[in-house]
């Protein structure tokens, strides 16, 4: 396993809190048919405040105990919350666009977060043969920034007036820039250790996967729903969100759960990201 991706997986773990999502943006649930055979155009500012759960193996180059020991890797089990990231994000840009001509459409969706001097919780750390180190002080601080892009065609399966069914093929591809800072002070001789690393990566993987809304009731309110899973450069990831909304003439207001997982087999990390999303849609 490569350092440099031990590294950077970790601290994608522990940063990314808003960063990682993409949505589609939810069809007009009012009168105006969407499969008319016209152009139809929405564009969707969201918000996305997910919990991060994640774990990752972290060499830490040059690293001995106070015996002098090598440790050769820590595993890092890290969680983050709202609470953790907002007070220091920068910059944040989240926004859905969608095309639908008949049964085809066309959907992307770009994220870019940035961090700068987040300190970070590590939930557990773990040493070698895998013995709990919970003894250990730790002080982990990041700078991170990230593009997260989402490219993909649909064509509707099936319809009705309340409901529609489409399948969908594309794209996602992640990048992250990085820079992790750690001390740790071990109370019983076991680790006593301080440096910073920084790390650029490009991810890329193809998707599939389905969405579509159904309606409720008299066509004000709808329940939006998307589900994907793909792979590539990462082992697999998948992405998954049910809410609710209300349409007006000009667009609808939804509130969703969303997760987004990553699964990086080959380097022992993982991450997911659950939360509420927040997104206005304008039709025209």
């Amino acid at each position: 396993m490569k350092s440099s991706w031990k590294t950077q997986l970790a601290t994608l773990t522990m940063t990314t809190g808003l960063a990682v999502a993409t949505t589609p943006a939810a069809l007009a649930a009012n009168s105006t048919d969407p499969f008319d055979g016209n152009w139809h155009f929405s564009l969707t500012p969201y918000l996305w405040l997910p919990n991060l759960n994640g774990s990752a193996d972290v060499r830490l180059p040059g690293v001995r105990d106070r015996l002098g020991n090598a440790i050769d890797e820590l595993r890092v089990d890290a969680e983050i919350g709202p609470n953790d990231y907002l007070e220091n994000l920068q910059f944040a840009l989240m926004l859905t666009g969608e095309a639908r001509k008949g049964r085809w459409s066309v959907l992307t969706d770009i994220i870019y977060i940035d961090f700068g001097d987040q300190k970070t919780r590590a939930r557990t750390l773990t040493g070698p043969r895998g013995r709990d180190i919970d003894t250990v002080y730790r002080e982990l601080e990041t700078s991170f920034s990230s593009t997260v892009w989402t490219l993909a065609g649909a064509y509707t399966v099936a319809h009705a007036p309340a409901w529609h069914v489409d399948l969908l093929a594309g794209f996602r591809y992640l990048g992250m820039d990085s820079d992790l800072k750690w001390r740790l002070e071990g109370s019983r001789d076991i680790l006593d250790s301080a440096g910073s690393v920084s790390q650029d990566r490009s991810l890329w993987d193809g998707i599939v996967g389905v969405k579509g809304q159904v309606r409720l009731g008299d066509n004000h309110w709808f329940v939006p729903y998307y589900a994907d899973i793909g792979t590539g450069d990462s082992n697999w990831t998948w992405q998954a969100l049910v809410g609710v909304g209300y349409a007006f003439d000009w667009g609808d207001l939804s509130l969703s759960i969303r997760s987004l997982s990553y699964d990086f087999d080959q380097d022992d990390a993982d991450l997911r990201m659950t939360g509420p999303a927040l997104g206005v849609s304008f039709r025209w």
